[in-house]
């Protein structure tokens, strides 16, 4: 298949196909097209930068070992993001033990104690500069999704950053589409408690 003239009209299927087929310049193709987002999402599942462009890698690096195996049976999208949510649990089980250092543990920097995190965090009400405000909010939510449970937070992360549909999701995370909404819905009705107090001073400044 001649690729270059046609790639953009191709599907992630078609493109995935070619690829195990020997053609590289479909798997550049599927890279154009999904780098970004699956960083977002793992960047989001993670919440470190870095952490999260290794485990880019290792996706696409685990999709080229897969890739003479790769039969069309369901959508690329849905095998894609079943491979990046499994390294991103497979990261947080290495990592849980460092989970001890949340919020309200304190931080040692230069031989020191400092005050924990959450104490060391500003209050809303002590600026009112709009862009310190949006700064914080920022922060406030990418905390609070991060806060949410894990099997909440990875269906919001695909439903709101990737735009991922509930059936897909539910494929993807091998539950019934009604627990996807379920948890969507709880996931969204623990953020707007989370982010109340931002809301509230928002329409303040308004």
């Amino acid at each position: 298949m001649d690729l270059e003239p046609v790639a953009n009209e191709l599907t992630n299927e078609q493109l995935m196909l070619a690829y195990s087929k020997g053609d590289c310049r479909a798997f550049e193709e599927l890279l154009r097209r999904h780098q970004k987002k699956v960083l977002n999402f793992i960047f989001r599942y993670v919440g470190n930068r870095s952490t999260a462009e290794d485990l880019v890698q290792d996706v696409f690096l685990r999709i080229i070992r897969r890739a003479k195996s790769y039969k069309q049976e369901a959508k690329f999208t849905t095998w894609l993001y079943t491979i990046a949510r499994n390294i991103c649990i497979d990261h947080s089980r290495r990592m849980q033990h460092r989970r001890a250092a949340s919020l309200d543990h304190p931080v040692r920097a230069g031989g020191e104690d400092r005050r924990p995190l959450g104490e060391s965090i500003p209050s809303p009400d002590a600026a009112t500069d709009r862009r310190a405000m949006g700064r914080r909010m920022g922060r406030r939510i990418q905390a609070a999704v991060e806060s949410l449970a894990e099997d909440q937070r990875e269906v919001f992360l695909m439903r709101e950053y990737i735009g991922l549909p509930f059936k897909e999701i539910a494929d993807i995370v091998g539950i019934p589409e009604n627990t996807a909404k379920s948890r969507m819905r709880y996931a969204l009705e623990k953020l707007r408690t989370e982010l109340s107090e931002y809301e509230d001073l928002a329409r303040r400044l308004g």
